[in-house]
């Protein structure tokens, strides 16, 4: 069995004083994604960047204190890919990933729209941008499980108060109409979705009040996958017991022996 886990960590050292990384090594996992990384890699400790038993790849934003994903294995990986050569959102640190096999397993941050006009058309960018490098990978033939927090939620079951968030970045039409070309026209599967069809199922919630005792959040942190290794899916699970984060990790694992497909 091949698990796979992915976490926004809002930074990979507040998450590390949090005890994320204790929790992880208990977890069995073969490959951990992590985004916003809001480090550079001199930042990270020789231990963060080879955990135990694991090798660690990075791609950090230029700017300091931003965005970033990393992307740990326990198998060395046939290649590895930093950036999608995109210079725009390869200079934000967005995007990492590995082969295994005809397994590819990315470790992808989606920009936020949230705080700005002008970060909402860069996220409309990316995902226009970023399409056609996903179309690419599953057209040479690779099975795919993109890892990564989409900035996305994409049904009313995947946010608690879907009625009053129909105008605001993350849930607008045209964001979730990407997921549904995504999904309906070029065949990649919400992993976690097809396992569990459970409401109020969220992986994000908002730092203030009791949101997250209270179970008021998005679920906007996916593992994507194309049909092939989608199928290989037996469980899967949103841990949010502990707040290493204002994210909470999730894992999918796959009928997947040696770490890849052959």
């Amino acid at each position: 069995m091949l698990r796979i886990l992915t976490f926004n960590a809002n930074g990979i050292r507040s998450a590390a004083k949090k005890g994320f990384f204790e929790w992880f090594m208990e977890q069995n996992a073969d490959i951990l994604c992590i985004q916003e990384l809001k480090a550079q890699e001199a930042d990270l400790s020789d231990e963060l960047k080879s955990l135990p038993g694991y090798h660690g790849f990075f791609h950090c934003a230029r700017k300091k204190g931003y965005s970033g994903c990393g992307l740990w294995s326990r198998r060395v990986p046939d290649a590895v890919r930093i950036g999608f050569g995109d210079d725009e959102f390869d200079a934000e640190g967005r995007c990492v990933e590995a082969d295994f096999g005809r397994l590819t397993v990315i470790s992808a941050y989606f920009p936020s729209g949230s705080s700005s006009d002008e970060r909402q058309l860069a996220k409309f960018r990316f995902l226009e941008r970023f399409e056609p490098h996903l179309k690419a990978l599953k057209d040479a033939g690779r099975e795919v499980v993109l890892c990564g927090d989409v900035n996305i939620a994409h049904k009313e079951i995947d946010i608690k108060n879907w009625k009053g968030n129909l105008d605001h970045s993350g849930f607008l039409p045209e964001e979730r109409a990407w997921l549904d070309h995504l999904f309906d026209e070029m065949g990649w599967v919400d992993v976690f979705r097809r396992l569990d069809p459970r409401p109020e199922r969220y992986t994000w919630s908002v730092q203030r009040g009791q949101a997250r005792a209270k179970n008021v959040g998005w679920r906007i942190d996916y593992e994507l996958a194309t049909p092939g290794i989608a199928a290989l899916a037996r469980a899967t699970d949103i841990y949010a017991a502990e707040k290493f984060s204002d994210h909470a990790p999730l894992w999918v694992d796959y009928a997947v022996d040696d770490g890849g497909l052959k």
